[in-house]
């Protein structure tokens, strides 16, 4: 008889480990690639040729085309930089504060590999528009009167400085994510870090010569409320796209972003309507993109009650810090970045913390808080997120634009200024009819 043999304990579990399927691959989903693709190219519309034509329309004459310039070279710069290092430091691992260095020039980022159930390079292009717009929002603060060398040195820094750690913080694995910050499109990412820094130049960069002593009327309101809407369809990429799928989150995340901003232009409207008088294009378009902005990071976690709430208080908010700004503080923030954009990524990255709550009836939201202490406790994060992206882009933001002033100037002198940008800058002019 043969003696028997005992199995060891480790090489049990290494016999029962080669027996257990493999873990699956990570699968590309068709639907979920051609929905984000198509996003993709909505956001970009955002900005080329959406907010380009939103703020030309916005500035005098003779500074038209020197808006659409800057939009379209801040388009190809962060493009280009999003490429060398940006993707990389923001959503490869590394630590709480900055990712890593293992995707350079989309080092990795090739056909097979995959990020969820996309292909990675999808993802990284959709990330990219993100990148493009939200420095290009800013130059609403310093319009008129910016240099348009030193605009791309700032550009390229901001991007690299604010933009990037601070998209890793909170959707790149860092500290912000790990806390559970709710920001489903970027209300801290994009629209407080953009607000805050168009805040800070124009307080570094000074008014326009005339500021509050001659009319500064939009050139073409026409040109406005054509690229207005074309934010207003591009905002459906923007926030239905941040689902990454094809799916209910994403269908949801469109409804509560039209709501919203629906709610924003008409309380925009009223309230423009009772303070002076009479209803304005100006105010409606400019409500409507209140209420795109603040419904930006919670539309992925609230329903269309909530949705509604949030664009009324936007119209209310974001229109009362407008007066604020210009006449109390005396800030010419040109084109009402900060109280559109900064006021309103606060407030909505502040009730993305209410309405995601599945206790509020009607106005409940995906089931993301439930009861009043996780409310509470929610809050208590977004409110942390709020305040350290305030502070981190304020700061670096005004460090930027101190070292840049000294070295290569900010804005041009008061006669080039008055000759417009259009001429000195470019050596064109909008119209020649």
């Amino acid at each position: 008889m043969l003696p028997t043999k005992t199995l060891h304990l480790p090489a049990f579990f290494l016999l029962l480990a080669s027996s257990l399927p493999a873990a699956a691959a990570p699968v590309i989903d068709g639907a979920d690639t051609a929905w984000v693709m198509t996003t993709t190219a909505l956001v970009l519309f955002m900005t080329l040729p959406g907010l380009a034509l939103f703020y030309g329309g916005l500035v005098r004459v003779r500074n038209v085309l020197s808006v659409l310039m800057q939009c379209f070279a801040i388009c190809a710069l962060a493009s280009l930089l999003w490429v060398i290092c940006g993707y990389s430091l923001a959503f490869s691992e590394g630590n709480a504060f900055i990712g890593g260095l293992d995707k350079l020039f989309f080092a990795g980022v090739g056909v097979s590999s995959v990020a969820g159930t996309i292909p990675e390079p999808v993802f990284a292009l959709f990330q990219m528009t993100f990148a493009v717009i939200t420095p290009a929002l800013i130059i609403g603060g310093f319009a008129e009167r910016f240099r348009f060398a030193t605009l791309l040195v700032f550009t390229a820094a901001w991007l690299l400085l604010v933009y990037v750690p601070v998209t890793h913080w909170v959707w790149g694995g860092g500290w912000l994510g790990q806390l559970g910050l709710l920001d489903f499109a970027g209300g801290t990412v994009v629209h407080v870090t953009a607000g805050v820094a168009a805040l800070v130049a124009a307080i570094v960069v000074g008014p326009r010569h005339g500021f509050q002593k001659t009319a500064m009327a939009p050139h073409n309101l026409t040109m406005t409320v054509s690229g207005a809407g074309m934010l207003w369809v591009g905002w459906f990429g923007f926030n239905g796209g941040s689902a990454l799928a094809a799916n209910g989150q994403a269908g949801m995340a469109m409804l509560v972003t039209h709501l919203s901003a629906a709610a924003g232009c008409l309380t925009w409207m009223a309230a423009e309507w009772i303070r002076f008088g009479k209803p304005s294009v100006l105010g409606i378009v400019t409500g409507m993109v209140a209420g795109l902005g603040t419904i930006t990071p919670a539309s992925g976690y609230v329903g269309p009650g909530g949705a509604i709430i949030i664009g009324i208080l936007a119209g209310v908010v974001c229109f009362t810090a407008t007066l604020w700004v210009e006449r109390s503080l005396r800030i010419d923030d040109s084109l009402d970045v900060f109280p559109v954009h900064g006021v309103g990524g606060i407030i909505g990255t502040l009730l993305a913390g209410v309405f995601a709550s599945t206790h509020l009836g009607p106005f409940s939201g995906q089931g993301f808080a439930a009861g009043i202490e996780s409310i509470v406790a929610q809050v208590g994060i977004q409110a942390l997120g709020v305040a350290s992206v305030f502070v981190y882009t304020g700061v670096l933001t005004w460090i930027i634009l101190k070292v840049l002033q000294a070295t290569m100037g900010l804005r041009v002198a008061v006669e080039n200024e008055q000759v417009g940008l259009d001429i000195f800058e470019h050596e064109e002019r909008g119209y020649d009819l």
